[in-house]
């Protein structure tokens, strides 16, 4: 049931979400570029993690929410709302004195962020017609790549020119564009005949349950899963996420209706997106990481050194879109693309620092070409065989186990690399040619630990500095063996991490094969639908 709007409207209206999408995803590649910077003037490099966390923790605990006020109370206000906290953050983070106000203004910035992830999806769900919506969704998939295209560039240019503060001040007249777009172009759809309540107090467990999830999830990279800030922070996020879902089944109206897990559509999509987007993100953090610490690039040069990965991921969630707008069917395509992203996960466990760039391209590319479709495939399936009035709550939760299989993902290849480096390591050097007795006392010093073996920069002279002068004259002979095993046990390690996604891969797969319904676009739950039942979408205030 897509909104009546005249066609420059649509495309306007298009162009302005497009745009708003495009601004939140190219703000986390800038950023990435520019953060040693910012945290050196700042002084923060004790909590350099955070300046990610508290963006993803805030943007994906809001992003349910936004989701479902937007089925309240339309698309437009959410949106509007949305893009002016967006701003609002990025005026503040550029105007961070301190790295306390930085973090916290970087979680203004992800509140944003939560409103136009999923509610862009759902604008398009509304404005375009199911046959037409594979061309616009595969475009919005490809937005995440292109911004990682041009992002490094971006951030490296205004960084070493004109400050970092600029990085966050250019967001402001795009947004401007974006509101102004949107106000003058976008309907809104209301819902009638239903009570207007929040659910605030499963809200309030919903983000008391994800905080300690997602913290306990990003502190296991300086501890056990035992500590109490690790694995005791993720019980009680556990128990509280069962309290939520208790809650949600009183709910009048709830944020995430438990009633979408009924439908077979939504539930493998979600799962499926769950397990897809584990093994991607361990591409994109391990790759870069890689580059910068074997291979000794910038951080500005790894960012282009993945454009295959990132390639493989535009074109193919372009055509993916344009298949199943022309086809109707999407359950094959997806299938397929997920089996491609377990077959370059599985390549690129054969990483090595010996590797012909030429072969890793490949690679990458191979896994490029297998994520590309789920960002634009599962929203398709989900909006395929939701109810119309639910296109936004449906949309969210998508996002919502995107970006949770993402977190959990890290969390897991993290430990897995970690663990596999310090392994290696004394394996390695002694088959780069050091004598074991060297290569114990080197070990024996403390220069094992991950923060003295996965830095970037000249690895050889840094290990040497942290050396008293006796036993630099014991090292010194052997340094570029010393490195040389290092580098190769860094490559193994990484390589390590991709295991993980081979599985998560392979498991998608296998739920798209047993649970995705085989249907065409249009003949899902929005055709069904009845023409005037109570509650139905209401006139388009605004227009």
């Amino acid at each position: 049931m897509p909104s009546e709007m005249t066609r420059n409207a649509r495309i306007l209206a298009t162009v302005g979400v497009g745009l708003a999408l495009f601004l939140a995803a190219l703000d986390q590649t800038i950023v990435g570029t520019a953060l040693p910077v910012i945290v050196t003037d700042l002084k923060g490099n004790d909590v350099y993690t955070w300046a990610f966390t508290s963006y993803l923790l805030t943007a994906t605990v809001s992003g349910p929410l936004y989701g479902k006020l937007s089925d309240l109370f339309g698309r437009r206000l959410i949106f509007m709302t949305g893009t002016s906290i967006f701003l609002l953050g990025s005026l503040l983070c550029a105007i961070s004195g301190e790295m306390w106000q930085f973090i916290l203004f970087r979680g203004i910035q992800g509140l944003g962020a939560g409103a136009l992830f999923p509610v862009s999806l759902a604008i398009i769900g509304d404005i375009f017609a199911p046959s037409e919506r594979g061309k616009y969704q595969g475009f919005f998939g490809a937005m995440f790549g292109i911004s990682s295209l041009i992002g490094p560039a971006i951030g490296g240019l205004l960084t070493d020119n004109v400050g970092w503060h600029w990085i966050f001040l250019v967001n402001l007249p795009l947004g401007l564009v974006v509101l102004v777009v949107i106000w003058r172009t976008l309907p809104t759809r209301i819902e009638r005949g239903v009570e207007r309540t929040i659910d605030y107090l499963g809200a309030a467990v919903f983000i008391a349950a994800l905080v300690p999830i997602l913290i306990g999830l990003t502190n296991k990279q300086f501890g056990e899963w035992s500590d109490p800030q690790v694995g005791g922070l993720i019980a009680v996020g556990l128990g509280l996420a069962a309290v939520f879902i208790w809650v949600e089944s009183r709910a009048t109206e709830p944020i995430l209706p438990l009633h979408l897990f009924r439908i077979r559509a939504f539930t493998t999509s979600v799962f499926a997106m769950f397990f897809a987007a584990m093994g991607f993100f361990a591409a994109v953090v391990g790759m870069p990481r890689w580059y910068q610490v074997v291979q000794g690039s910038s951080a500005t040069e790894s960012g282009y050194q993945i454009l295959p990965l990132l390639g493989g991921l535009i074109v193919s969630a372009i055509l993916s879109g344009q298949i199943v707008a022309r086809t109707g069917r999407y359950k094959a395509l997806i299938f397929v693309a997920l089996l491609f992203l377990a077959l370059g996960l599985f390549l690129l466990t054969n990483l090595r620092t010996e590797t012909d760039a030429p072969l890793v391209w490949l690679w990458m590319a191979i896994t490029g070409i297998g994520i590309g479709p789920a960002f634009a495939v599962f929203t398709l399936a989900v909006q395929n065989n939701v109810p119309p009035v639910e296109l936004g709550t449906a949309t969210s939760g998508l996002t919502l186990f995107q970006q949770v299989g993402g977190t959990v993902g890290l969390a897991v290849t993290g430990t897995i690399f970690g663990s596999v480096l310090l392994d290696e390591v004394p394996t390695q050097m002694v088959a780069a040619g050091v004598p074991e007795p060297v290569v114990g006392g080197f070990l024996s010093h403390g220069s094992s630990t991950l923060n003295n073996l996965a830095g970037v920069g000249d690895l050889g002279q840094r290990i040497l500095a942290g050396l008293g002068p006796e036993d630099r004259v014991q090292i010194e002979p052997f340094i570029s063996g010393i490195v040389a095993g290092i580098h190769q046990a860094f490559s193994i390690a990484t390589a390590a991490m991709f295991v993980v996604g081979i599985g998560a891969a392979l498991i998608g797969a296998l739920l798209v094969l047993v649970g995705l319904p085989g249907g065409r676009m249009g003949e899902g739950a929005e055709a069904a639908a009845p023409v005037a039942p109570a509650g139905e979408l209401g006139g388009e205030v605004g227009a």
